[in-house]
């Protein structure tokens, strides 16, 4: 036999109907208090409103979560953007392995460790090449 959960108007009905036949059967001589009454029925609704506040929360959890998606992706898609921009550009930019500043072309767009890169090639004699995979949270400024 599997236990169900039943919602507080359920409940509110089961106990109306079980005061009622109460009310009915008890013995004149001693009747039931009415602030036991009133007090069980303040809890009901009390009950009830909480239930409602529930589902209220709930819905508004769900809508979060989608808003925090299509956040998540619309920050994806503008940092996208941000990086295509700067293909073909020079930036200059701080790389962390050296600890100093340089300046290079942007050659490529591309995902390293699940973040966006700029392939950039530095050349400090105009010859020899270095290329650097340039976070873009590592851009100081983009030549123009």
């Amino acid at each position: 036999m599997s236990m169900g959960t039943t919602s507080a108007v359920d409940q509110k009905l089961d106990y109306l109907k079980l005061l009622v036949t109460e009310l009915q059967n008890q013995n004149p001589l001693e009747p039931m208090e009415q602030k036991d009454m009133a007090a069980q029925l303040a809890q009901f609704s009390q009950l009830e409103l909480t239930e409602e506040m529930n589902g209220n929360i709930s819905t508004m959890n769900e809508t979060m979560e989608s808003m925090n998606s299509s956040f998540a992706g619309a920050m994806v898609m503008a940092k996208w953007d941000y990086a295509k921009s700067m293909l073909g550009r020079d930036i200059q930019f701080y790389d962390e392995q050296s600890g100093g500043d340089f300046v290079g072309h942007v050659q490529r767009v591309s995902f390293a460790d699940g973040d966006l890169v700029l392939d950039t090639a530095v050349s400090a004699d105009g010859v020899n090449e270095t290329m650097f995979n340039v976070k873009l949270d590592q851009v100081k400024g983009v030549q123009l």
